[in-house]
């Protein structure tokens, strides 16, 4: 029996290990010790299960898979940005990215493979959704950047960023679930509000979070906050349009108390007026929010081209003017094709184009 035609041990609770072990006349203990390998110290080989008899060993291999991410390549970046191209267990691939700064390292983890919301600024919407991540493959990116934070930079992780490929709240239970686990003691321990998940905002979504109680942070990726130009920007506008979105962030807030944040890409020609400066300082005050004003990065020669230094500096003042915090980040990894709305497999994006 192959590999792909078992199933990924992963897949299973604890309880359900306990189940499959005393089925088979094994002993209850002997299925924590094994889900400590698997998520705790993320292990890739039933091999490796050095407390667990070689006759238990061969047992798991007989009726399980552990279908392990691989990092296929790997690409530094001049500024310590690392991208990694991650090969899945059915050789689809997904990127995510190590981001350092001087107080942080930040994992950037994609939670589809390809996307279907055909954004129009952004590389992966040129890609078409082929599957969601599963629990597990999210979890491993995570792992796989943890790593190279230790080997690369002598430092740990402190902050993971749902902003890679995919949209998450289209793949919202295997998001959950792979949070579930990476804030788990039994998995990293990682703490929930190191953790931002990004989205385009889809509100019944937003709401449904809201319901569910997640610790997590939020953020939006708004670009506008008139509703014409965000339709041309992202087409899922037209049928989540902003007055939907402003109210399901305030049920958002109403719920959790906790303050959004804003990700806004300034394009020269599209939304560097004062009008839109203004809708958006209008916009930050439904709710407590802050705005992270990004550098774009082209993907190509087409319409979308970086504001000027003059348009960033009149948004910032008249969001500063209405109190609102907003700060300008400046983009990583655009020598890998590593910064925002850059992922994509390269090979596959010159497919589609063809």
């Amino acid at each position: 029996m192959g590999s792909m035609a078992k199933q990924d041990i992963r897949k299973l609770t604890l309880n359900q290990l306990e189940e499959f072990f005393v089925s088979k006349g094994d002993k209850k203990f002997r299925a924590k010790q094994v889900y400590e390998w698997l998520w705790h110290k993320s292990l890739k080989n039933f091999d490796d299960m050095t407390n667990i008899s070689k006759e238990t060993r061969e047992m798991l291999k007989d009726n399980f898979a552990i279908n392990h991410i691989m990092v296929d390549l790997m690409q530094h970046s001049s500024d310590g940005t690392i991208k990694n191209a991650v090969k899945l267990y059915d050789s689809k691939i997904v990127e995510s990215v190590l981001i350092p700064t001087s107080k942080r390292i930040t994992a950037c983890v994609s939670s589809q493979v390809g996307c279907s919301l055909d954004c129009n600024f952004c590389a992966t919407a040129r890609l078409k959704r082929m599957r969601n991540l599963n629990p597990d493959e999210i979890y491993d990116q995570v792992v796989a950047i943890k790593d190279e934070a230790e080997i690369y930079f002598k430092r740990p992780l402190t902050n993971i960023v749902f902003m890679g490929m995919g949209e998450p709240l289209l793949n919202y239970n295997n998001v959950i679930e792979a949070i579930d686990k990476i804030t788990s003691p039994e998995g990293l321990g990682m703490a929930p509000r190191r953790i931002t998940l990004s989205t385009v905002g889809i509100p019944k979504m937003i709401k449904k979070m809201a319901d569910d109680g997640v610790r997590f942070n939020l953020a939006i990726s708004l670009h506008s906050a008139i509703n014409e130009t965000r339709s041309r920007l992202m087409p899922i506008n037209n049928v989540n349009p902003i007055e939907d979105l402003a109210d399901s962030l305030k049920y958002w807030y109403e719920k959790t108390k906790r303050k959004v944040t804003y990700e806004y890409v300034i394009w020269e020609g599209i939304n560097d007026d004062e009008a839109h400066a203004r809708a958006l300082a209008k916009f930050c005050k439904i709710i407590p929010s802050k705005v992270n004003i990004i550098q774009y990065n082209p993907i190509d020669e087409g319409e979308f081209r970086q504001a000027s230094q003059e348009a960033v500096e009149m948004y910032v003042r008249i969001l500063e003017n209405q109190g609102i915090i907003a700060k300008v980040r400046k983009s990583r990894g655009q020598d890998i094709d590593a910064a925002c709305g850059q992922l994509a497999n390269k090979n596959e994006v010159a497919e589609l184009e063809d």
